[in-house]
């Protein structure tokens, strides 16, 4: 009955080979990950990988908001007010990281709800340059509160995350959990009734209100979910770095957020993965070429963006298109 079913309809068995090859090139992709540093440890790969993991919680977490039909401007100035709540009541308050970090996702949540409800209510370029406010607004209270932020100088000398991490190994392993976890939130939001509605919502807002879907509500709690996850970032990237000043938090951050999710594909979730590391490994790559750097990462993105219109994953969907007029075509 199943191959009778399978013949008759050959585009199912097709999905379901190329859903199963999916997880199988993930499962791979997390071995791969897991075991590399433990079989040749070298230190400038493992900082530039860390850094696409940490870059990754970003993008995955913007990428919530494209779904809903918005990008936004202001994501890195969100990152930024987590770092700086956990940085300061680590250092002021005497909390653990822990309860630091959930401080500081929980104060970029709650700006999130508090400006949702107004700002979501705004569609297209209005959106765009809200945020962009937004964001530039937070970054100059973070520069001219000197008594609290440091100002341009930013704050220097952070406590260690714990003891145990004491290597960059080991933080490495400690950024590879975060982005797994915080991928897989991403992941599972997109995949379930929410993940449906919000697609519903971007694609015709006036008839997803009519079925009753709440439009409004759902993308105020995607919104301040994207703002708590970046968050995440933002906490880890200050310690990683051991540094923590308003330039990591500026609007160029934001725009290679976005522009990450453009190169890899907005509308899957693997899209904004690819595209960090397209935009965050390769200037580290061409360092070697500092005359060059800025002109050859600039033709190569050129390039990307010319011959796939739709992302990086667009590959990956042509095949998936080719593979099922092949079965149709065999099984014909």
């Amino acid at each position: 009955m199943k191959a009778s079913t399978a013949s008759a309809h050959p585009s199912v068995g097709a999905s379901s080979n190329w859903q199963r090859a999916s997880w199988l090139a993930g499962v791979l992709v997390v071995t791969a990950l897991l075991v590399w540093p433990l079989i040749h440890v070298d230190r400038f790969m493992l900082t530039v990988v860390t850094l696409v993991l940490l870059s990754a919680i970003g993008a995955s977490s913007l990428n919530l908001i494209i779904r809903t039909g918005h990008v936004s401007l202001a994501h890195a100035g969100f990152m930024g007010v987590a770092a700086y709540t956990c940085v300061l009541t680590e250092m002021r308050l005497g909390f653990s990281f822990p309860i630091a970090m959930a401080t500081g996702c929980a104060a970029s949540g709650g700006l999130a709800l508090l400006l949702g409800p107004v700002v979501l209510r705004l569609t297209g370029k209005y959106f765009v340059l809200v945020t962009f406010l937004i964001g530039e607004i937070i970054r100059m209270i973070f520069v001219e509160w000197v008594s609290l932020t440091g100002g341009s100088n930013g704050i220097q000398g952070l406590p260690k995350i714990h003891p145990a991490l004491d290597s960059p190994l080991k933080f490495y392993y400690l950024a590879l959990f975060a982005a797994l976890v915080c991928i897989g939130i991403a992941w599972r939001i997109l995949g379930s009734e929410i993940g449906r509605a919000i697609d519903s919502a971007r694609e015709a807002e006036r008839v997803a209100e009519c079925s009753g879907v709440p439009v409004i509500r759902l993308k105020v709690l995607v919104f301040v979910i994207a703002c708590a996850l970046v968050g995440v970032q933002g906490a880890l990237q200050a310690h990683f770095l051991d540094f923590i000043d308003p330039t990591g938090f500026s609007m160029e951050v934001s725009l290679n957020l976005v522009v990450m999710n453009v190169i890899g594909g907005m509308y899957q979730v693997v899209g904004p993965i690819l595209g960090t590391v397209f935009m965050v490994a390769m200037p580290e790559l061409l360092r070697g070429y500092v005359e060059l750097q800025r002109v050859i990462f600039g033709i190569m993105l050129i390039v990307v963006m010319a011959a796939l219109p739709g992302g990086m994953i667009g590959v990956i969907g042509a095949a998936r298109y080719f593979s099922k007029r092949f079965a149709r075509s065999a099984a014909s």
